[in-house]
């Protein structure tokens, strides 16, 4: 029994040396499989990195190659460049102008014999009423300054004194087309100095101040002016204000022939509209204004009323009565294009009614 015992923890004894021995064997083997992978992905990196090297190279070499390349830009001398700053600073800025009511209404399109400027024309004899030309006279446009005509003919016509002295206030600015004037507010000149400056040099803060200190004030003026219009048979006509800067007042080359004869029935009227120039004592200056028509100092003319207008909805605007070749003639010019087309176009018809006559 005893040597059952000892043959079998003998045998236990040689299992257990032999596990033992395994163990001891099959670590360095472990520690080999787990080192081996470690290995395979170090030479893994080092192969990107080495296609990445290379796949970097070419760029870096691009760089190297861009970094001696060099171009020259030739700049100009000091001189050259101040003038080219002096020139671009002194480079006027173009505005374009916008369209008048007669551009967009397509008058301008409009042919006539003499090849007008103004979109609307109007020739008419003044006493034997003949039509001598006409182009678009029933079209109804803004008349700028053309409305101080109106203005004046209500202030003669109510026989307020001429040398009753009127203050420009802050109400006489305008507001809406932010006009300039020389007469600036608590300036204080008679009513027939301001009837003389709005008439012959349009003169707008003066226009004003006679509306605004007529008896009742400027509305009662403005409705007075629409009266007016409506007596004399001026049914395409309306005004909102005495100046001429709202395109609000409108008119027709019909209306205004009309408004011109009856104007030119009125000495005063004939006077100052005609006056080339004025002197007026503002403070301890002399202001000195000019006629807006240019026309009135020529010998070729022979002008016994006229008006001018612009503002850019209505274009150059100028109406007149003159006397050409032995004839009374009233000439309406509405929407002109160009800065002195008006006066061109009236020379037009100076010349082709000169013609006419075989003068």
């Amino acid at each position: 029994m005893q040597k059952t015992r000892l043959a079998v923890l003998g045998r236990f004894s040689q299992w257990c040396g032999l596990a033992l021995l395994s163990l001891a064997l099959a670590a360095p083997m472990a520690q080999a499989a787990v080192k081996k992978p470690a290995k395979k992905q170090q030479v893994s990196s080092s192969v990107k990195k080495r296609s990445m090297a290379r796949k970097v190279e070419p760029a870096r070499k691009v760089a190297r190659q861009g970094k001696t390349q060099r171009v020259r830009v030739q700049l100009p001398a000091r001189g050259a460049r101040n003038s080219l700053r002096a020139a671009a600073v002194a480079a006027p800025v173009v505005v374009a102008e916008r369209q008048s009511f007669g551009q967009l209404a397509g008058l301008h399109k409009t042919d006539d014999p003499l090849d007008l400027k103004s979109s609307v024309a109007l020739v008419v004899d003044q006493d034997t009423h003949e039509v001598l030309l006409s182009k678009n006279d029933k079209a109804v446009l803004p008349i700028a300054s053309i409305t101080k005509l109106m203005t004046g003919l209500l202030v003669a016509e109510a026989h307020l004194p001429l040398d009753e002295h009127l203050s420009i206030t802050q109400d006489d600015v305008d507001t809406e087309k932010g006009s300039r004037s020389r007469l600036s507010v608590g300036t204080t000149l008679t009513r027939g100095e301001l009837l003389h400056l709005a008439l012959m040099s349009s003169e707008n803060r003066a226009a004003h101040a006679l509306g605004r200190t007529y008896p009742g004030g400027l509305a009662v003026f403005v409705a007075k002016m629409n009266a007016k219009a409506q007596q004399l048979g001026m049914k395409d006509t309306r005004y909102v204000e005495p100046t001429g800067l709202s395109s609000q007042n409108q008119s027709s080359a019909r209306d205004l022939a009309t408004l011109v004869g009856v104007a030119h029935g009125v000495p005063l009227l004939r006077e100052l509209s005609t006056s080339p120039g004025y002197e007026v004592e503002v403070g301890r200056r002399t202001l000195q204004f000019n006629n807006t028509n240019r026309l009135v100092k020529s010998p070729a003319w022979d002008i016994g009323l006229q008006k001018t207008g612009y503002i850019s909805e209505a274009g150059r605007c100028l109406v007149m009565q003159a006397e050409v070749a032995g004839r009374k003639l009233i000439m309406v010019f509405l929407d002109s294009a160009g800065k002195f087309s008006r006066l061109g176009d009236a020379e037009r018809v100076r010349h082709w009614v000169e013609a006419r006559s075989g003068r």
